[in-house]
């Protein structure tokens, strides 16, 4: 729990339009974890210009999965964007067996930032749903809910369905329709009929 007993973990954080010209503007975060250190997050809806083929041949992997061949790979923010972060669902057996794995609480995901879920990905097998980012979004003890309180962010239990199924470019109407609000309601102008 963090300091003030408030966990978004397994939440979107829906950036709020007042958040221009930011690194964060427009975007949508999957809260993979919250503490009272900190918190860390993946942004689901800012594809870069690289398919995960070409991540695994950088990597010198194949990649055994022509469901995933042209899928991007995601910006995820802006600390250590040399890293690769897997977003995938939790496997059936008692682990996933991959090393360096966090299980997102309440969501029946987890997150990897090993190489070993790539070379399961790799082989063919591994998670049927992925989701990649280079690089996540952190925030110190305090910071996030600090930005909360000034109304930075609005927040929205989660959904896979819109990390893993949903178009890209939807993604944000989407997570925002969780909480029943239309984006056009959230425009930052005024005074225009």
């Amino acid at each position: 729990m963090s300091a003030h007993g408030v966990n978004f973990t397994n939440q979107f954080l829906i950036a709020m339009p007042g958040m221009v010209g930011d690194t964060f503007a427009g975007t949508v975060i999957y809260l993979c974890e919250h503490t009272e250190k900190g918190a860390l997050g993946l942004v689901i809806n800012k594809p870069i210009d690289i398919t995960l083929k070409s991540l695994f041949e950088k990597v010198e992997l194949p990649l055994d999965r022509p469901d995933l061949a042209e899928s991007p790979v995601f910006f995820g923010g802006p600390v250590q964007t040399e890293r690769g972060f897997v977003l995938h669902e939790q496997s059936s057996s008692e682990g996933s067996g991959f090393t360096s794995s966090l299980k997102i609480r309440g969501g029946g995901l987890e997150m990897t930032t090993s190489k070993d879920v790539l070379e399961a990905l790799s082989s063919g097998t591994g998670p049927t749903r992925v989701f990649v980012s280079l690089g996540y979004s952190g925030w110190a003890a305090g910071q996030l809910e600090d930005e909360m309180s000034r109304n930075s962010w609005i927040n929205v239990d989660a959904q896979p369905e819109i990390i893993f199924s949903t178009p890209i470019d939807q993604r944000y109407d989407k997570a925002l329709s969780l909480l029943g609000i239309d984006p056009v309601m959230l425009s930052t102008d005024t005074g225009h009929a």
